[in-house]
């Protein structure tokens, strides 16, 4: 029962409707089954598939609002459920900024389901192990990784008569290498729509060719260099920043994107004119859900357009204080680049920093988005278009939005996947100039 058809959904979701006596209701079922296997020191450690299915049904007598959960689906079952959650709606105090649930939609369905990734077993999953850890047995290198994948489903409706429902599928894989020694160290990682597009034994090497060559890493003094990042590298930066991009933020006074004064930089120059970013649930390569969180649709709409504030996000409360109109927040983040490849980059940099990965990235100060962290498994100094010797990571002070208006040039746009903040992004490796590195880091 854990991936319901959508004439499932619909039939269980409108009795648990039907079932409340508030003055509203509304219920979600989500399903998904998850598939893993993860693998240290050229083995395999852990495998299993997870799955699970749950009812959260949320219901308001007025602007008192209670929520329940329940993974059982008999009647006795539901019907416990929303005396649960009206229960706890009528002890809950009143919230001065209820909004009603939202009225019947339409929504365009997007391309989430892939069959080549619904399709996998453990004997794929084992082989993408084994296609990882051999070639680092053969060459003394260690192997650790782990691969992701599953088929979802998420269907809801509410007593305004509106509904959802929509499948989709997940692909992730990560593979950290090592020398035998511990002082060499790559990564590689794929976040895909489609499971027929992966070869664990082609993008091994990539990591493999970044731990054998970063053994003997040599101290450069920290400071401002030119950079490449790596779209992986970029990923941790770019998807922080992006949580600043809501309206009430900015209007109160709390984001980069508040305006002194009073007000936001809607429509401002933040960044250099070379950035673009937009959001599109209907992306071929990374396509996600028509609706957001509160079931508004989501539109294909631009963020950033060359360089210039050109959308944020309005909660529905806040679009109503505002005269806005609320539309769906984006669930990706698109950004366009060139068509160059991360080693074309490098090939057209005089001296600089080429940067795998950054990691471990904390807030500093949400005024400016100042990002401290550090680079890993694979920095290395570039000197007239060549990689000339591994360096040993730094801890970096930067902001995005400075990082932003430092581009020498911006290549191909390749899927990354995002931090907890799940979105789905396409990133450009990226050259920049000045880039604030303030520390040494011992580690690898």
């Amino acid at each position: 029962m854990t991936i319901l058809t959508e004439e499932q959904a619909r039939t269980l979701l409108e009795k648990v409707v039907a079932l409340s006596t508030a003055d509203e209701c509304t219920a979600t079922l989500n399903g998904s089954v998850d598939g893993n296997i993860r693998f240290a020191l050229n083995n395999v450690s852990t495998s299993g598939v997870v799955s699970d299915v749950s009812l959260d049904v949320q219901v308001a007598f007025g602007r008192r609002v209670g929520t329940a959960s329940i993974n059982e689906f008999d009647d006795a079952s539901l019907e416990r459920v929303v005396r649960r959650a009206e229960d706890l709606a009528r002890l809950a105090p009143e919230n001065p900024e209820f909004v009603p649930a939202i009225g019947k939609q339409n929504y365009r369905p997007s391309a989430t389901f892939s069959d080549s990734t619904a399709a996998i077993t453990p004997e794929f999953r084992a082989k993408v192990a084994s296609d990882s850890i051999l070639p680092c047995r053969s060459e003394d290198l260690v192997a650790a990784g782990f691969l992701l994948d599953g088929q979802s489903f998420t269907a809801f409706a509410n007593s305004n008569g509106n509904f959802g429902y929509q499948r989709g599928t997940n692909f992730n894989y990560t593979c950290t290498v090592r020398t035998a020694d511990g002082r060499g160290s790559g990564w590689v990682g794929r976040s895909l729509k489609d499971a027929g597009d992966f070869q664990a034994e082609r993008d091994v090497r990539i990591a493999m060719r970044k731990a054998s060559e970063s053994v003997e890493a040599k101290a450069l003094e920290p400071g401002k260099y030119t950079v490449v990042l790596e779209p992986a590298a970029v990923a941790g930066l770019v998807s922080f920043m992006m949580r600043f991009f809501d309206a009430r933020s900015a209007d109160e006074g709390r984001s980069f994107l508040s305006k002194r004064g009073g007000g936001n930089k809607l429509g401002e120059q933040v960044y250099d004119p070379q950035v673009s970013v937009h959001a599109d649930p209907w992306h071929p390569e990374a396509p996600v859900l028509p609706w957001d969180q509160d079931g508004l649709p989501r539109e294909r709409m631009a963020l950033i357009e060359d360089g210039k504030i050109a959308a944020l996000n309005y909660s529905r409360y806040w679009a109503q204080q505002q005269g806005q109109r609320a539309v769906g927040r984006p669930g990706n983040l698109i950004m366009s680049g060139g068509e160059k490849s991360t080693a074309e980059l490098v090939a057209g940099t005089e001296r600089g920093i080429l940067v795998t990965r950054t990691w471990y990235i904390r807030m500093v100060d949400p005024q400016t988005v100042l990002l401290t962290g550090l680079t890993r498994d694979g920095t290395f100094y570039i000197e007239n278009g060549r990689i000339v010797h591994p360096v040993k990571n730094f801890r970096f002070n930067e902001s995005p939005v400075i990082m932003l208006n430092n581009i020498d040039e911006l290549g191909r746009p390749v899927r990354v996947a995002g931090d907890e903040s799940s979105f789905v992004m396409m990133l450009p490796p990226m050259r920049l100039r000045d880039f604030t590195f303030t520390s040494l880091s011992d580690a690898v």
